[in-house]
């Protein structure tokens, strides 16, 4: 049997093995990604991962800085099926209907939950206790295509974003495997979307920014969690008169309930870290990351600057 002819779409590192089993499974006539950016410390001009990991298996690369300005590059080359993961742009109608079978998405949730950019940590930050994988069919709207196939994972108190998609990512190489497999076999099943959508909007640098005075302890370790990828957690704290920010790494909710205004530490212990007072209840700072320094346990952090039961040093 003919392979299929594919185009893929994609940029970021979790893009990187579904390129791989496309280059296995089919025959890619292009990898298209966004454009090289400056990067690292340096700031120098550098290809994203699925530009990088294209070259290396010979594959033709398209790195447009406006994708609608190629649309007859893209024409010329007869394609049956495009493969989109984590490729952050919006297609417009003509191009949907260049490869004869549609572009497919792989998006990482139980569609029509959570809708958008940011779809494993808004699940974190929503508090959901599962989420999935989706493979569905492009339209003109936001995640609202019909679907292939969908798989299922639970979210673990522990997780948070970094090790849930390290769950997701395996998952769905399955699911695309799966869906190619059917495509190829002439099984296109197309179930639209039901139940009521919830959304993922990416999340801002200034969102990230957490406050115990405004969050109760189980949206600020939520929030925590989520935000282990993407812009950082952070919270600013008091120390000798000046506000600096420090970021978090972990934290964890205590199964004692104390109470003091919000921004209080409540206590220090060794195992644990750096207890604080939430709006309600209190969530437990177990691991940081001082500015210019390198992650640490919360309780070294709180020895360095003589933190104690009863400071209200955040805010």
């Amino acid at each position: 049997m003919e392979k299929l002819k594919t185009v893929f779409f994609g940029t970021p590192d979790i893009a990187v093995p579904y390129l791989e089993l496309l280059h296995q499974m089919t025959d890619v006539q292009l990898a298209v990604t966004q454009a090289d950016k400056p990067r690292g410390r340096g700031m120098v001009i550098t290809p994203c991962p699925v530009k990088k990991r294209a070259l290396e298996l010979g594959l033709p690369v398209l790195s447009p800085e406006i994708l609608k300005n190629h649309y007859e590059d893209l024409a010329k080359i007869p394609f049956d099926l495009g493969v989109v993961v984590a490729y952050g742009k919006i297609f417009r109608p003509n191009f949907l209907a260049l490869p004869k079978y549609g572009l497919i998405n792989v998006h990482f949730s139980l569609l029509p939950h959570l809708r958008g950019a940011a779809p494993v940590q808004q699940a974190l930050i929503q508090g959901y206790t599962q989420t999935g994988v989706s493979t569905f069919w492009i339209q003109e709207g936001m995640d609202d295509g019909p679907i292939y196939l969908q798989k299922s994972c639970p979210i673990d108190p522990q997780d948070n974003a970094q090790t849930l998609f390290e769950k997701l990512i395996p998952l769905g190489v399955e699911a695309l495997k799966e869906t190619l497999q059917g495509v190829q076999a002439g099984k296109l099943i197309r179930t639209p979307q039901t139940g009521t959508p919830t959304t993922a909007p990416m999340i801002s640098k200034e969102e990230a920014l957490l406050s115990f005075t405004q969050l109760n302890a189980v949206d600020f370790h939520n929030k925590a969690r989520g935000l282990a990828c993407g812009p950082k957690p952070k919270v600013l704290i008091t120390l000798k008169g000046k506000q600096e920010p420090l970021q978090i790494i972990q934290t964890a909710l205590p199964n004692t309930a104390e109470k003091a205004a919000p921004g209080t530490v409540l206590c220090v212990e060794k195992q644990k870290g750096i207890l604080v007072q939430c709006k309600e209840g209190s969530v437990w700072l177990t691991t940081v990351l001082p500015a210019g320094k390198k992650a640490m346990p919360a309780y070294d952090y709180a020895m360095g600057h003589a933190l104690k039961a009863a400071d209200k040093v955040f805010n």
